[in-house]
């Protein structure tokens, strides 16, 4: 059976991890080959701190950006950023200071992402780093602390859907219009926390940009990674990063590397096991508008511009939308016109190498002319912070990756997204409209769903101090998306009196108030798919361990649930078949409303052997091996870190 291109690449960077070819569902430790922090390097400074970590374990793998609140001149502000470089200078960590552009630009500008790589940073758009054929994810602030110490982080092999493009995008059309069709298409959770893997013949067509503006929203489609083959376009974009590079005197591109790509490029195996397949014809794809408020909600331009619904801002900012080849299609757009009156048009490049092309090439000044506000290049109003965000009662249309109510500015305002080309048009007319009339195609849904192979049950060995098997009362909540504030709720997440009894005792308030007295230490709670959804609260985690919930089995979890609890050493096990019997057995009770469903059968699950055993059934399920023991027994991450640099000092050697 062949690998996926993310079973492979995991495969090349794997630390510790399973005796055999890496399949879905996998843990393993990987050793990344870079890690970018952002404005968020002081909260992981002081995990890295708390950890006993003297210095870095490879300082040439952390990559260090201030990009988020660059506009925010407060001495406060200032200061963090003074302690961010002085910490880069001290461990030889390269530094980008404020101006220099948004990391995920930086990533890939500068030549730290490449073909095969696998490259993270503690921000959720490293999924663009696909679009140069590396694995790009992101991590958690405890992950990013633990890389810097260790060189090494855990991760749980995703499934990989196959998203197949055909066709070539009409004039017009752009990288933007292509994610905004499948999110808005495929809006049912069918790649949720899964590994995209695009290709077909109409890769070809699409330039580096599109393709780096795509990876990057993958992430608001659901995935965890999204990933494009390595072609004569990959190659072509790297030699001219390797030509400029060199001009710098930078060497990071090397010219063996670039022949290897074009002869052996990182690929799947032609056999690989796919969850999934979308079939995209890019010929079927008109200008797209996002929104408002969701990202999951599309509407042609066709259907949306007979509307005028009128603007107060457009921007033109952000990592997905912000490069030469959008400030070039905005300012052919807006050449010769102007803003329209009561509109603001911000406008910020990717970087400041972006910004400097452009004002080399005239782009820069046309915009400008038209009426454009520049902003320095950063985040800025795209994650609501400096110049320009969204007033109460406005509307606004961006350039930008996501329009959750009030991420730009107020919760009573309203954003929707479109291409770099729709935003500039729209700020001239005053409405949301296009650069030229534009006719409504339907495109076509396909997506087919393939038999997984059967989790086949796997022999482990058991780690001293982590447990054989475990047997307890079965509580089953079989709400799907299950979130962490019903889990935890926020009237409690930001209290500092809580202590573990205070927040056993209201776990699962918002789900099912009488769920606390409903339980017993040693209950092994079941529920359904993507448990622990919505926001990264840790407590969500830990409440449930405080209320002696030794486990949770579920048919899938949020990934960052997933992490939050290996990080708290919380055992969290995937298996979609026991919740569908489950389902059945109890489909009264379902009916009827029960949100907390006990079982007289108990459950036991057999770490050794990897199955569950419930009801006369067993059910395997993804082996837990050394690494995910290992954070159990450590009691989390940041023990088990600390564990291994005591145990190995010459990890904190530089």
């Amino acid at each position: 059976m062949g690998q996926t291109i993310v079973e492979k690449i995991a495969q090349a960077h794997m630390s510790e991890g399973p005796a055999r070819p890496l399949r879905a569902g996998d843990f393993l430790s990987i050793r990344p080959t870079h890690v970018m922090t952002h404005d968020n390097t002081s909260a992981v400074m002081k995990k890295f701190k708390s950890i006993a970590a003297a210095s870095v374990y490879n300082p040439a793998q952390p990559v260090i950006t201030a990009d988020h609140d660059i506009q925010n001149t407060e001495e406060s502000n200032l200061a963090k950023y003074r302690s961010m470089e002085t910490f880069a200078r001290e461990q030889g960590i390269d530094f980008y200071p404020p101006g220099s552009g948004i990391g995920h630009q930086i990533m890939v500008e500068q030549g730290y992402v490449q073909p095969g790589m696998f490259v993270v940073a503690s921000d959720s758009h490293s999924n663009m780093y696909g679009a140069l054929g590396a694995i790009g994810t992101p991590v958690v602030r405890t992950d990013a602390a633990a890389i810097w110490a260790t060189g090494e982080f855990w991760w749980q092999v995703p499934r990989t859907l196959q998203v197949v493009l055909e066709g070539k995008l009409r004039p017009g059309v752009t990288g933007k219009d292509v994610i905004i069709t499948l999110c808005g298409l495929y809006n049912h959770e069918e790649v949720l926390n899964a590994a995209v893997e695009f290709s077909g013949p109409g890769v070809a067509s699409l330039s580096m940009d599109a393709r780096l503006t795509i990876a990057n929203m993958t992430t608001e489609w659901g995935a965890l990674v999204g990933w494009f083959p390595v072609d004569s376009v990959t190659i072509s974009y790297l030699e001219g990063r390797n030509l400029v590079l060199r001009r710098h005197d930078i060497r990071r591109i090397s010219e063996i590397k670039l022949l290897n790509w074009r002869r052996n490029p990182p690929a799947p195996d032609k056999d690989a096991v796919y969850a999934g397949r979308i079939v995209l014809n890019l010929d079927e794809i008109t200008p797209h508008v996002s929104g408002p408020d969701t990202v999951q909600v599309m509407q042609s331009l066709a259907e949306i511009e007979p509307k005028k619904i009128a603007i107060q801002k457009a921007y033109l900012v952000s990592c997905v939308n912000s490069r030469l080849e959008d400030l070039s299609a905005a300012a052919r757009v807006i050449h010769g016109k102007k803003v329209a009156p009561g509109v603001k048009f911000y406008l910020a490049a990717a970087s400041m190498e972006v910004e400097d092309e452009a004002v080399k090439r005239g782009i820069w000044q046309t915009l400008l002319a038209a009426g454009a506000e520049p902003l320095p290049p950063g985040c800025g109003p795209c994650i609501g912070l400096g110049t320009g965000l969204l007033e109460p009662g406005e509307v606004g249309i961006s350039a930008t990756n996501r329009n959750f109510k009030g991420r730009m500015g107020s919760r009573d305002a309203q954003c929707y997204l479109a291409s770099p080309e729709v935003v500039a048009a729209s700020a001239v007319a005053g409405y949301i409209c296009g650069p030229a009339p534009t006719a409504a195609r339907e495109v076509q849904r396909h997506f087919e769903v393939f038999g997984q192979p059967e989790v086949e049950a796997e022999a482990v060995q058991i780690m001293p101090g982590f447990p054989d098997t475990l047997r307890g009362r079965l509580v089953f909540v079989p709400q799907d998306n299950l979130n962490t504030d019903g889990i935890y709720g926020k009237d409690f997440t930001y209290r500092e009196d809580m202590t573990p009894e205070m927040m056993a005792q209201v776990v699962m308030q918002n789900y099912d108030p009488q769920f606390a007295a409903l339980i017993e230490p040693g209950d092994i709670v079941v529920g359904g798919f993507n448990f622990g959804t919505g926001s990264s609260r840790e407590q969500a985690v830990t409440a449930l361990k405080f209320a002696g919930i030794p486990l949770v089995i579920a048919g899938s979890f949020s990934q960052t649930y997933l992490r939050n609890a290996f990080n708290n050493g919380f055992l969290c096990i995937a298996q979609p078949e026991l919740v569908n019997y489950l389902r059945q057995q109890h489909a009264d009770a379902i009916a009827a409303k029960a949100k907390t469903i006990i079982s007289g059968d108990g459950i036991e699950i057999d770490f050794a052997t990897s199955i569950v055993l419930y009801g006369g059934e067993q059910f395997a399920f993804p082996a837990l091996g050394s690494v995910p023991q290992s954070l159990v027994v450590a009691g989390g991450i940041e023990n088990l870190v600390a564990k291994k640099l005591k145990a190995k000092p010459e990890l904190t050697v530089v």
